[in-house]
């Protein structure tokens, strides 16, 4: 069964040159929406596996329509796309539930792949992105509204294996799963494997919220 995608975004070219370039990969995009209002009523129509969405659109951000989405149809995977790097709507999204936050300078073989992964529940975040929010992450305080409020509050009883640290650490860092494999000596499937086993543990739901744990326990270094 294809993945079913929704996209949207306030700008009719570049959505219509989306449209075309994720359909020549055999993506079903199965409808558009120009802002985050219409998002939420075409999510209710189609019932879509993932949504693509900007965030700065007018009349109802994608933030907005993020929060909605996800109360209402918490089912359904949003993926966050926009030319956005700002602090704020990397805490934002995934405070609220994204299953990734990309750039708009993301090649389209990469766009495939990291929609591909996310269908098989694996939250992702470009490797910049990854970078930026680790050191954000290491440099505030814990009492500012950051997406650590989101992890579990058991998390001092979780015990983690050596590997699993190693393998929090790499991807942490924006390594991919086969890079981390090449590495440890690993298959990438062993690596998922290991990855779905700590998102499990730290009862967390996505690869973002991954990356705000280790900063904050301390798991990976400054550069």
């Amino acid at each position: 069964m294809k993945m079913k995608l929704l996209l949207v975004d306030d700008h009719p070219l570049f959505l219509e040159g989306l449209q075309y370039l994720l359909e020549t990969y055999g993506i079903c995009v199965a409808g558009t929406a120009k802002d985050g209002a219409e998002a939420l009523l075409q999510a209710r129509a189609l019932k879509p596996d993932i949504i693509l969405m900007d965030i700065k659109m007018p009349k109802c951000s994608g933030i907005d329509a993020l929060k909605l989405i996800k109360a209402e149809m918490p089912g359904i995977k949003i993926v966050m796309l926009t030319t956005s790097e700002e602090d704020e709507d990397i805490f934002d999204a995934i405070k609220y539930g994204a299953s990734g936050y990309l750039l708009k300078n993301t090649n389209a073989r990469e766009l495939v792949d990291m929609l591909t992964d996310v269908e098989k529940g694996e939250g992702q975040l470009s490797p910049d992105i990854a970078s930026k929010l680790l050191i954000e992450l290491r440099g505030s305080s814990g009492n500012d509204n950051k997406p650590w409020e989101y992890i579990s509050k058991k998390e001092n009883t979780v015990q983690l294996t050596q590997r699993h640290q190693e393998i929090l650490e790499m991807v942490s860092k924006g390594i991919t799963y086969k890079e981390a494999g090449d590495a440890l000596g690993l298959t990438e499937r062993t690596v998922k494997y290991h990855m779905g086993r700590i998102i499990e543990l730290l009862h967390l739901e996505n690869r973002a919220q991954v990356i705000a744990y280790a900063a904050r326990m301390g798991f990976v270094e400054e550069k």
